[in-house]
């Protein structure tokens, strides 16, 4: 289970997520609030739990086949019914924490996967500072004695007006 709690400034929100059921679950109901187009950092040590977070994101997009960390392969595609009747979405999952320079992001080609069709989820973003598109959201996961913690901050108009569909539905 999890519980939202607002923060003063309207730009972000915070959950406690108790386990992995609990961070599932929220990513389920993100996916009912990102749109085609955004950009969504998430950040988190080791094991923090950003690909289970990506498994409940995906999941709420019914996407039922087994979803797997970018570690070594950098990006993961996944091919998912759009919002419109007969309309994909596109929707990949970055790990960029084996970058050794922000150039390997352009090297790889990776600009091309972002656009007004794609919702890009980028784990260690900070490996390519400088070089990544803006992004809508900011996902922090953080541990806790017993759980995590997860802080969303919306950095763009369309992330707020993500994060303000998505609090309203939580209340």
């Amino acid at each position: 289970m999890y519980k939202f709690s607002h923060i003063a400034n309207d730009t972000a929100f915070s959950a406690f997520l108790s386990d992995e059921n609990a961070t599932i679950e929220l990513g389920h109901r993100l996916a009912h609030a990102l749109q085609p187009g955004m950009v969504v950092f998430l950040e988190g040590d080791l094991g923090a739990g950003k690909t289970t977070l990506t498994r409940g994101i995906l999941r709420g997009f019914n996407f039922t086949g087994r979803v797997k960390s970018p570690t070594y392969t950098l990006v993961e595609p996944y091919t998912l019914l759009g919002l419109e009747a007969n309309s994909k979405l596109y929707f990949y999952h970055f790990d960029l924490y084996r970058f050794n320079d922000p150039s390997e992001w352009e090297d790889a080609g990776f600009r091309d996967y972002f656009n007004s069709e794609s919702i890009c989820l980028i784990e260690w973003a900070d490996k390519a500072s400088g070089q990544l598109p803006s992004p809508d959201w900011i996902i922090q996961l953080q541990p806790e004695s017993t759980g995590r913690r997860i802080l969303l901050s919306a950095t763009s108009e369309l992330g707020q007006t993500c994060q303000n569909a998505l609090t309203l539905a939580a209340n």
